[in-house]
């Protein structure tokens, strides 16, 4: 699968024609979308025949007609080209908006209009919203009438999960499609087509085999900033050409680009899905004691503007769920990793949280902290809570010892080996089992010293204390 959107045609219309060679009005990116679904490679998975995408350009007025829309996509995979080529299907309307910059009064105005349009004219409106995650629940709300009476035909695009951003109602009545990143080689061919494109840069241009890996791996995946890129990097070499009244294509090498395109696209939202995906993964790759895999993301996580005491919260939570005692110094290690977070602050603090994740991820790894304490839970959850023993009581306050309270306790530092022989819990969990330590790291060694304490506190004569 390919995902990349580009122009398989170099051919121009007399408008572009018209313009001069070396700067068009149009920004690159603009030039280079595709102006219809035959246009567009990549994305095979939305565009075979029969598709949604496919029924929604051909203008079906069958029983089974075109439905809305969501196009879930990172920035540069094409959200925008292909509700835009959809735009361009015979007897429809295209109307676009931006949550950013529209309300419910806009949102109405278009329904408004869309009506009048289907019932005067015979026109079906397509509505594209830009970035409807930033819409609130209100603001969605009032996309539901013309969603569900097909006033409009809803083409919305995000780059945040819509099962977290987008209300229920209207991920019902619409179709998600979702888009992948463009990968490097199709990345190369849209960044080879703009080259020598007369919609592009018509050749004047030629990028070196270093500038073109450069830029690829940077754009990470975005057809867009790789385009915005190759636009600002070739308009100053063909500058310094002018200047220097040079001949022939210009070469663009790795200088401009880097100056052009001085760091990767980090995909990262603090509120999104970015924030729990990347989070899950620094967490199971701690889990794992993959320590590489661990530090990537959290740099991910530090790059993307994370907050670095939530980083160190996980990193506590997980000392205990994962590790526990198999090695008890995570714990503190972790601690000490949020205590100079608060401390430092970043970025120094990114060396103390790197740190307390490589000593998380080489530890040995045990999970029956939370196994017991959760076993514990349920049993109380369930109504196993009976009387505390009496031996066990207050003793302290009038009358208790009246009552039986305190009498038999056997105080651990007077017996020989420091236990004492008598029952601890309530009646009915007296052989309970919840922590069942591993064969891991000091677990090991507690394994063993559990089992000669549990000899002797449930040795005979215990039970009667």
């Amino acid at each position: 699968m390919e995902p990349s959107l580009f122009y398989l045609d170099d051919s121009s219309s007399e408008a572009d024609e018209q313009q001069p060679r070396r700067l068009e009005r149009a920004p690159l990116a603009v030039r280079m979308r595709p102006r219809s679904l035959d246009e567009v490679l990549g994305q095979d998975h939305l565009l075979a025949p029969g598709s949604p995408l496919r029924v929604l350009a051909g203008g079906s007025q069958g029983p089974a007609g075109p439905s809305s829309l969501i196009l879930w996509g990172p920035p540069g995979s094409g959200k925008t080209t292909l509700a835009q080529a959809l735009g361009r299907a015979p007897g429809r309307k295209f109307v676009e908006l931006s949550a950013l910059r529209a309300g419910v009064k806009e949102v109405r105005e278009v329904m408004d209009q869309a009506l009048l349009d289907r019932d005067l004219r015979g026109l079906r409106t397509i509505l594209f919203l830009d970035e409807i995650h930033r819409f609130s629940r209100a603001q969605q709300d009032s996309l539901l009438p013309g969603v569900e009476n097909g006033w409009v035909l809803l083409v919305a695009a995000t780059t945040e999960n819509p099962h977290i951003s987008i209300i229920s109602p209207l991920l019902s009545r619409s179709i998600l499609l979702t888009l992948n990143p463009l990968t490097e080689q199709s990345l190369g061919q849209l960044v080879d087509q703009a080259l020598v494109s007369e919609r592009g840069l018509g050749g004047q241009v030629e990028l070196s085999p270093e500038a073109r890996n450069y830029l690829l791996t940077l754009a990470a995946g975005d057809a867009r900033r790789a385009l915005t890129a190759l636009e600002a990097a070739a308009a100053q070499v063909l500058a310094r050409q002018d200047q220097e009244q040079g001949e022939g294509p210009a070469l663009l090498d790795l200088p401009e680009v880097q100056q052009a395109l001085n760091s990767a696209v980090t995909r990262y939202d603090r509120s999104g899905d970015q924030h729990y995906d990347v989070t899950s993964a620094f967490i199971k790759s701690i889990r794992g004691s993959d320590v590489d895999a661990a530090l990537h993301y959290l740099a991910r996580m530090i790059e993307g503007g994370e907050d670095p005491r939530f980083i160190a919260r996980r990193l506590i939570a997980l000392a205990s769920e994962d590790i526990g005692l198999a090695d008890p110094t995570a714990l503190t290690a972790a601690i000490n990793a949020a205590q100079a977070v608060a401390l430092v602050g970043l970025p120094e603090a990114r060396l103390n949280l790197a740190q307390a994740t490589i000593h998380l991820s080489l530890a040995p790894k045990s999970n029956a902290t939370y196994l017991a304490i959760d076993q514990a839970l349920a049993d109380v959850r369930a109504g196993k809570a009976g009387p505390v023993p009496l031996h066990l009581r207050d003793s302290h306050y009038p009358g208790a010892q009246s009552l039986g309270h305190g009498i038999g306790y056997l105080y651990p530092h007077d017996q020989p080996q420091g236990v004492a022989r008598q029952t601890y819990a309530p009646q009915g969990l007296e052989t309970v089992s919840y922590y069942q330590p591993s064969s891991i790291g000091q677990e090991a060694q507690l394994g063993q010293r559990l089992a000669r304490i549990k000899a002797l506190l449930r040795s005979p004569g215990a039970e009667g204390r």
